[in-house]
């Protein structure tokens, strides 16, 4: 028997923070059973951060029970995941009839004899166990042989054991190889699952190997709607339903699926972006944690070679588990690898701007529909101009912080202000020093508006007036006059850029007069 369990509710919860909302989550499940999907996962259980309603991070089973799961469908199994540290295993309530069928227990190798000690207390509560050691790729043949004949002897009754790709950096070849493995030495009744991610746009494929593995065990896999999860996302729901019914006598329902991707999945997806991206694919062939490589590239500062190269240069024992510290670090050393001396630069750029209004034009869309305001201020004889990142005006000053954009600008001819990390004196640009012009903290904060402001306000300027500074939206064609230049960002990350923003002008109007010359989101509200 093959069966197909849903994880759009707790996987895709990853990309919005779990906040469905109460609406939402009823329609996810009713069209999930609409479709007669065999298993629905309906979140998590956490301690820490779960709630009791709105969202599918629950503080408890009995959360699910009285404010979600109100009525079961008959022949479908639910189930709720719970990663090994975060929900205490001892709380939960003896089985009733209402609550969920099962628990997924998702656990790191250094945890797995403590992980399956806790999976002892969840058979004994009366809940089906579900095994998920986690990144299974990472354990020798030796390590995932003694993990299978552990579950065999201490959870005889467990009702599965999955390979769980959680970097998508699976080959089917791979999927092959620890399904034999598996298949050879688990004990027959219990379920071979997979849960893989799309970084290698591989998740359809590895699925197909797992169906077509000859074995007369039990199978599951997992997939969500769209594919909806964290940074590449998964296996399509929908798209492996049709390859069910076509080829496996699956007598399952797409077009309740169809309808919740019109009505709603693309709703979330146009707030919150998944699927495919380069950067994935970089974190599964360096093997280390999609947020690393989503971290460096949604700096907007770094190519893909960049990205990379910091990749490569995580510790092997960090790569497992995003550390944000680390990742700040790594980051900071990568930039500060040209440290210099920029006096001489400094004076030279201190008799263009000292007691002059500086007019710093970033590539917001205002500066298309403001066009004959910046033109008029550009103009002034009182007025040092300086483009950052863009070339929409004729300023007198090129400022920027992106390797492309530092090759068109020299290319053209123009005056180039570039920080060091970048900046060659060999190019004839006026290189300063990195490190002095970012805002160094929790987050390294070293964009080209980050440094146009700061070095206005060093050099003197009698005031800053600032042209196409809109913010940031978590609609991202509202972000930059240049399409090519959007990435997508979500609604809580331009919240917190406009925040920084914000306070950052505000601190600098305290010495220098700031003024905004087009309409943006940092004005104090």
């Amino acid at each position: 028997m093959i069966k197909v369990l849903d994880v759009t509710l707790r996987d895709g919860g990853c990309v919005n923070n779990f906040n469905f909302g109460q609406g939402y989550m009823d329609r996810i499940l009713h069209a999930l059973e609409n479709a007669r999907v065999d298993v629905i996962e309906l979140g998590y259980l956490d301690e820490k951060d779960g709630t009791q309603r709105e969202r599918t991070q629950f503080s408890s089973e009995q959360a699910i029970r009285q404010t979600f799961l109100t009525e079961k469908v008959p022949g479908q199994q639910y189930v709720a995941m719970v990663d090994f540290g975060k929900f205490d295993l001892q709380k939960l309530q003896p089985r009733q009839e209402g609550d969920i069928d099962g628990i997924r227990l998702a656990f790191h190798k250094k945890d797995w004899h403590q992980a399956l000690e806790m999976g002892r207390v969840v058979l004994e509560r009366g809940y089906q166990l579900y095994i998920q050691p986690m990144l299974t790729l990472r354990y020798s043949d030796m390590e995932l042989l003694e993990l299978i004949q552990a579950v065999n002897q201490q959870l005889p009754e467990a009702e599965g054991f999955y390979i769980v790709d959680s970097f998508g950096e699976m080959r089917s070849t791979d999927v092959t190889r620890l399904m034999q493995i598996v298949d050879h030495n688990l004990k027959p009744e219990m379920t071979l699952g997979l849960h893989s991610h799309n970084n290698l746009q591989l998740s359809y494929a590895n699925a197909m190997a797992l169906l077509a593995y000859p074995t007369r065990r039990n199978r599951m896999l997992d997939a969500s709607v769209m594919g909806m999860g964290k940074g590449a996302g998964n296996l399509n729901t929908e798209l492996l339903l049709e390859h069910m019914n076509l080829y496996h006598d699956g007598h399952y329902r797409i077009a309740p699926l169809l309808e919740l991707i019109d009505q709603v999945i693309r709703v979330i997806h146009q707030e919150h972006y998944w699927g495919y991206a380069a950067e994935y694919y970089l974190s599964a062939v360096h093997h280390c944690s999609p947020s690393y490589a989503s971290h460096f590239y949604n700096r907007h500062m770094l190519s893909m070679d960049q990205v990379a190269q910091l990749l490569e240069s995580i510790p092997e024992e960090k790569k497992i588990s995003f550390d944000k510290e680390l990742a700040e670090s790594l980051y900071r050393s990568y930039n500060r690898k040209r440290q210099m001396d920029d006096g001489a630069v400094l004076e030279g750029l201190g008799k263009a701007f000292s007691g002059r209004s500086v007019l710093l034009i970033a590539p917001g869309k205002s500066i298309a529909r403001e066009k004959e305001k910046i033109l008029h201020m550009l103009f002034s004889p009182e007025v040092v101009s300086v483009g950052l990142n863009q070339f929409v005006f004729d300023t007198d000053f090129v400022l920027t912080t992106r390797p492309e954009v530092y090759r068109q600008a020299l290319e053209r001819g123009c005056r180039v202000i570039a920080p060091s990390n970048i900046g060659s004196a060999d190019d004839g640009a006026a290189v300063i020093d990195y490190e002095k012009w970012i805002v160094d903290g929790e987050k390294t904060q070293d964009s080209s508006g980050v440094v146009g402001l700061m070095l206005a306000k060093s050099l003197g300027a009698s005031q800053i007036v600032l042209a196409g500074f809109d913010g940031f939206s978590g609609d991202v064609t509202e972000n930059y006059w240049e399409a090519a230049m959007r990435k997508p960002i979500s609604s809580e990350e331009a919240q917190e850029r406009n925040a920084f923003y914000r306070q950052l002008i505000a601190w600098i109007s305290e010495t220098v007069p700031v003024r905004f010359l087009t309409k943006s989101r940092y004005q104090s509200i």
